[in-house]
């Protein structure tokens, strides 16, 4: 039988029938992995050596049609109609909507939602009169029905298949000609031509290229579900995120109810916007105003403070704790829950040096409250407040109590505040929800009670002669 698949290596390109644990070419280990070969190769070869493997005639491309090149003026760019999937957050993450043709990996731990949220999406969708389909490879048809049947009505009118080879999704997706297909999961499904396990780096890769050729050519908008590993990036090859047309993480902590949804990639949106939902019996809910809730679940005890966020082009309100203890331990302990471990390290540094608040012998625990991730810098200000409070054991109030203060800013290594993004928004939602007097960087508009540098802002919410007290080194 003629042979389908060679092993190719990732670090020198050497092609080898065979598969070995050390490369042969560069000798470097577990860097072969199986490809397809392509059709007509074989047939290729042998006629160029029946031909003596003579160069005669043209070039490389032969006497082929040439391709003709036109400026990107010349090219017309029709509008592209999305499709709504019914789930604003949803929506807004994608830009606007799925895309027709467009390829998209949603990538999250176990348990986490992504096999709600897609079957929602094509619930709305074919309750919307668009054809749809739900391709499992990991459940039976049976599963997929007890979960469709609480998440409403539409979700049981999405066909389902449950098939795990690559060739039989393919037939049944141009047999079916649905506008949204979910493959739930892309390393579950396998390619007959190549001999790898399901899963493997040359069974994914071939995987997404086919799904991603048939969604090109016939219009198609396929979501593929993607497995994580342990430190939560997405498994398989890297070549498999450049090959999609949208990456989209989903986050949150599976002993919490709430999700959040990022965009790491979109070709036809923004990177920086964020969708959140609440997992409740009934499915995925979108919190429509996030900020309200952290906002009346903040403790106001020492240690809190609430944090004008920016989780895209939306405001956020939430609220971060801070715990200082005694530590008996040689090495304190540094624990953080929704933020940078490096950003914490960064920020007790400054505060020791610019605050004249060390915490070298202290255990400190800072956490984002409600299971959110924060990444953007203007987080510093508030982590450095928040440990300020908890190392002195006084809450800081708001300009009106009992409301919390709230701040944002980032921390330069020399103690000043430095400006961030979005400031008028910030300010805008935190006088929303009756926060006055907010904390923040020279520069940031009305409303904001500005401080140039770290001590300026510790001196406007804890007292001078509180500061001066260590409690936490007691």
């Amino acid at each position: 039988m003629a042979r389908t698949s060679v092993h190719v290596c990732s670090q020198c390109g050497l092609q080898s029938a065979q598969w070995h644990g050390q490369c042969p070419g560069c000798e470097a280990w577990n860097t072969l992995v199986e490809e397809r070969l392509p059709a007509g190769r074989a047939e290729g070869r042998a006629a160029r050596r029946g031909s003596g493997g003579g160069r005669a005639g043209a070039g490389r491309g032969g006497g082929g049609e040439v391709a003709v090149a036109r400026p990107l003026s010349e090219v017309g760019a029709a509008p592209v109609a999305r499709l709504c999937t019914g789930i604003g957050e949803l929506d807004r993450v994608l830009g606007g909507g799925l895309v027709p043709g467009s390829l998209v990996l949603l990538g999250g731990s176990p348990g986490i939602g992504k096999s709600t949220l897609t079957n929602m999406a094509l619930g709305h969708l074919a309750q919307a009169g668009h054809r749809t389909l739900y391709v499992s490879a990991e459940e039976s048809a049976e599963q997929v029905r007890l979960r469709a049947e609480r998440l409403g009505p539409g979700a049981l009118q999405v066909p389902v298949l449950a098939e795990t080879d690559l060739e039989a999704v393919l037939r049944t997706i141009a047999s079916e000609a649905p506008a949204v297909c979910v493959i739930d999961s892309v390393q579950t499904l396998h390619a007959g031509e190549l001999t790898g396990a399901p899963g493997s780096v040359g069974q994914v890769r071939e995987v997404a290229a086919g799904l991603m050729e048939h969604a090109k050519s016939h219009g198609v908008a396929i979501v593929l579900v993607g497995h994580v590993t342990k430190d939560g990036a997405l498994a398989g090859p890297r070549v498999l995120e450049h090959l999609v047309d949208c990456v989209l993480q989903f986050e949150g902590e599976r002993e919490r109810p709430y999700r959040e949804l990022r965009a790491l990639k979109n070709r036809f949106g923004s990177t920086n916007e964020a969708g959140l939902f609440e997992m409740r019996q009934g499915g995925l809910v979108e919190v429509l105003d996030a900020s309200a809730r952290f906002v009346a679940e903040a403790t106001r005890a020492p240690g809190s403070v609430v944090l004008a966020a920016m989780e895209g082009s939306r405001p956020l309100l939430v609220e971060v704790q801070a715990l200082v203890a005694p530590s008996e331990l040689e090495q304190p302990r540094r624990v953080v829950s929704g933020l940078d471990r490096n950003r914490l390290a960064l920020v007790l540094a400054i505060l020791g040096r610019h605050g004249r608040l060390g915490m070298g012998g202290a255990d400190v625990f800072v956490n984002v409250v409600g299971g959110v991730r924060v990444d953007e810098p203007g987080v510093d200000l508030a982590i450095a407040l928040a440990v300020a409070s908890a190392s002195r054991g006084i809450p800081i109030q708001g300009a009106h109590p009992p409301t919390p203060r709230a701040c944002f800013g980032e921390l330069g290594l020399t103690g000043e505040l430095r400006w961030v993004g979005h400031p008028e928004r910030r300010l805008e939602e935190a006088a929303k929800h009756g926060l006055r007097d907010v904390v923040a960087p020279p520069g940031s508009g009305p409303g904001a009670r500005e401080a140039a540098t770290l001590s300026e802002a510790l001196a406007q919410v804890l007292p001078s002669a509180d500061r001066a007290r260590p409690r936490a080194a007691a």
